[in-house]
């Protein structure tokens, strides 16, 4: 059950029924409701760890409640065990057989054979978005920035909330568990501004994302028969595909968020307009790259300060190598991260990382050629760190990116495009993409694009696009792909 399926419609109108009618302004029964959804929800897609779940969520309630009661020292000692514990469930199901694989095939390289054998090991879904919650849980409450919540179900509800636990957001105990602890009625200026926000999610995933899909996975199974133009094509066309499949996503959880009542962490803010990676990863993924940042880059930025701009490139590059394996156990996911590490050291040598310079546009809204080409070389090499993380291995990444230079037979003929298996019908799709992109720049100032204008002068306008965009979804809707962040 998807949050952009027909069955999740029906579930999640049956939960927001009783959310606010039988159950109206009582907080512990909503949050009781809340809590089993979540666990229905969690258990289609993967009822076996759902035992996994329940007891990794007590062990951190009790740790939680261990720790505020405890003097400094045992404190510590019991967050550094519980960190331990979270990291530990990371390694165990998501990187076990990888440290086997990894092992067995250096002894081989040197000539010692090795009988390791890989195990069955089932990758819970969401736990690398529920782990860190779990975490971020024990460290706030040690450093006496949030209180050891006293009510289980309260936290369970903070652990397992059905809209945010596949793919995140990462929301901070800190904003979240506030919201559950008060009273929730409904919120109509809330629940429009919810229903508008699921409607571009929608929109972004179900016209683009799965439209471009085909065409992506079909290239990507051929590569040594494409033109280098076909292929530097896809890359883009990936790009978009992953923004808008991962963004739409995370668009309908907070929009469902909101028709809860709750404010959810936003996860991106207009990435694609970054003039530089320090700004896009400021924009990306807003809820890993902020928790990374403090529970990772901070400490180590701290521990390396002596070394100057070499200890700030250090702290960074580790950084960004763990956001790339936070992705799955592969060593693509490791490159990438490097990569995007080593993007950051001319950012840090000309002393520029931490400028945040209002973007200068014309009259018209419309940016100066030195941003545009700021934008754009920001776009390419985000582009060709996705060609890294879009590949199986190491091997296919460095086959496609070979195949763009080394074939260079650059034809953008529609017989080219139909090579990579293009149709007519995709022309409206690229249409759609560059309104897309459009409708972004200048709604980058709002939380998203379809918070309009509410003036009366404007309902018919703001009503046409919100028709148009359900028609061009019910007209243009491709067959339901799988979220890509699901798998990690």
């Amino acid at each position: 059950m998807v949050i952009n399926s027909f069955n999740f419609l029906i579930f999640f109108v049956v939960i927001f029924l009783l959310y606010y009618f039988p159950l109206k302004e009582k907080t512990k029964a909503q949050n009781w409701l809340l809590v089993i959804a979540s666990y229905v929800f969690y258990g289609f897609a993967e009822w076996r760890m759902i035992p996994l779940l329940l007891a990794s969520t007590a062990v951190f309630y009790i740790l939680g409640m261990a720790i505020q009661r405890s003097t400094e020292s045992k404190a510590s000692l019991l967050t550094t065990m519980g960190v331990i514990f979270g990291v530990g469930l990371l390694l165990y199901f998501k990187y076990f057989n990888f440290f086997i694989e990894s092992f067995s095939e250096l002894f081989n390289t040197f000539g010692l054979k090795s009988n390791w054998g890989t195990f069955n090991i089932i990758l819970p879904l969401g736990i690398s978005f529920y782990s860190f919650r779990l975490i971020s849980y024990i460290i706030e409450v040690h450093r006496g920035k949030i209180d050891a919540t006293k009510e289980f179900v309260t936290f369970a509800t903070y652990v397992s909330f059905f809209p945010t636990i596949m793919s995140g957001p990462i929301d901070r105990p800190n904003n979240f568990i506030p919201q559950l602890e008060k009273k929730r009625t409904f919120n109509y200026d809330l629940t429009v501004d919810g229903f508008r926000q699921i409607l571009w999610g929608l929109f972004q995933k179900s016209v683009i994302a799965d439209n471009l899909a085909g065409i992506i996975n079909g290239v990507w199974g051929d590569i040594p028969n494409q033109y280098g133009s076909n292929l530097f094509i896809v890359a883009i066309l990936y790009s978009i595909q992953l923004y808008t499949d991962f963004s739409g996503y995370s668009h309908m959880a907070i929009g469902v968020g909101k028709l809860l009542g709750f404010q959810i962490t936003q996860n991106f803010s207009y990435p694609y307009f970054s003039r530089n990676v320090a700004e896009y990863w400021r924009k990306w993924h807003i809820s890993l790259t902020s928790w990374l940042t403090d529970y990772i880059f901070m400490p180590l930025n701290i521990k390396f300060r002596n070394l100057g701009n070499l200890g700030l490139i250090l702290a960074i590059i580790i950084n960004m190598v763990l956001v790339g394996l936070w992705h799955g156990a592969n060593w693509t996911f490791a490159l990438f991260g490097l990569y995007h590490g080593l993007l950051f050291i001319p950012l840090i040598l000309s002393g520029s990382l931490s400028k945040k310079g209002k973007l200068r546009t014309n009259k018209y809204g419309l940016p100066s050629m030195i941003e545009l080409i700021k934008i754009a070389g920001t776009f390419i090499l985000v582009t060709f760190g996705l060609i890294i993380f879009r590949a199986e291995n190491i091997s296919q990444a460095f086959l496609y990116l070979r195949g763009i230079f080394s074939n260079t037979v650059f034809n953008v003929s529609f017989s080219s495009l139909r090579k990579m298996g293009a149709t007519y019908e995709d022309g409206y799709i690229i249409v759609i993409i560059i309104v897309f992109f459009i409708i972004e720049w200048f709604q980058q100032n709002k939380e998203h694009p379809l918070q309009l204008n509410s003036s009366n002068n404007r309902k018919i306008t703001n009503w046409s696009i919100y028709y148009l965009l359900i028609l061009i979804i019910i007209i243009l809707k491709s067959g339901q792909e799988a979220y890509i962040y699901v798998q990690f």
